[in-house]
């Protein structure tokens, strides 16, 4: 999916949800665990119910690499599904991939290639030659860790060097790399602060938002200093969606909790455009 047909997509369906398929059996309903599988069965549920609401889905590849070479086979029935199903839908590994040469070379095709995600998610503390790899597929995406939403994030990412806080020095580095206009971000909504700045080293950027909901960040400040002339947002979230009841009605519950969101979000759209 090019970056213009994202935005389409955002437009057509006043929406900019993405919903993390973060799949964890000690969570799901229990009577999808007599299914065969109760991964894709689960995801398949949320799919259906979610779909016309969202405008991207983000399984998070370490709920389905626990368990072995089952949990590989549900993701990607679960890719395929989206795909065949609903080709508009923005796919994004949250696989958080980084190594030099060869190695992310071939991270890049198993993502791109064989599972035919949209983007997958990198990191880029070992630099451009362990990004760059993800960045020479054409209407493919790698969506760089930036600013994360996590407590650690000020262990290194806003330390001061040379006068300028890590996060920056990154941000505007990986400007510089072959196939940039591929780079997407991740900026966690617990940062919302951060979102100005962020703006204005990468202002025409889409950027994938975890932390709103479950987290704690804010919808609303995210949307105040991140949201760009495109709208320029992916706002993850999974907790909140899938997890919203354990029942027999959790696609409905998943649903109603994504219909807050979209509603949210039109809103948000209709007062800035």
């Amino acid at each position: 999916m090019t970056t213009q047909e994202l935005i389409q997509q955002i437009k057509i369906k006043k929406s900019f949800l993405c919903v993390g398929l973060d799949v964890d059996l000690n969570k799901i309903p229990k009577h999808l665990l007599e299914t065969e599988d109760p991964i894709f069965e689960f995801n398949k549920a949320i799919i259906d119910a979610t779909h016309d609401l969202a405008v991207a889905y983000k399984p998070n590849i370490a709920f389905f690499e626990a368990y072995g070479i089952k949990g590989w086979m549900s993701l990607q029935k679960t890719i395929n599904y989206i795909n065949e199903k609903h080709p508009n839908i923005f796919t994004i590994a949250d696989a958080k991939r980084g190594d030099i040469g060869n190695t992310s070379s071939m991270y890049a095709k198993a993502f791109f290639e064989d599972l035919n995600f949209d983007s997958v998610t990198v990191a880029p503390y070992m630099g451009k030659d362990s990004v760059e790899p993800f960045l020479a597929f054409e209407n493919k995406h790698a969506i760089m860790l930036a600013l994360t939403s996590n407590d650690g994030a000020f262990d290194f990412q806003t330390l001061q060097v040379n006068g300028k806080e890590l996060y920056k020095q990154v941000l505007e580095t990986s400007k510089t790399w072959k196939n940039s206009e591929n780079l997407m971000y991740v900026v966690g909504a617990t940062k919302a602060e951060y979102f100005t700045e962020v703006r204005k080293i990468v202002p025409k950027s889409f950027l994938l938002v975890p932390g709103v909901g479950a987290q704690g960040g804010s919808l609303q400040e995210v949307c105040k200093y991140g949201m760009n002339d495109n709208v320029g947002l992916l706002i993850n979230s999974s907790r909140a969606i899938i997890y919203a009841s354990n029942g027999t009605d959790f696609a409905d519950a998943a649903r109603t909790e994504a219909l807050k969101m979209q509603q949210e979000m039109e809103e948000i759209m209709n007062s800035k455009f």
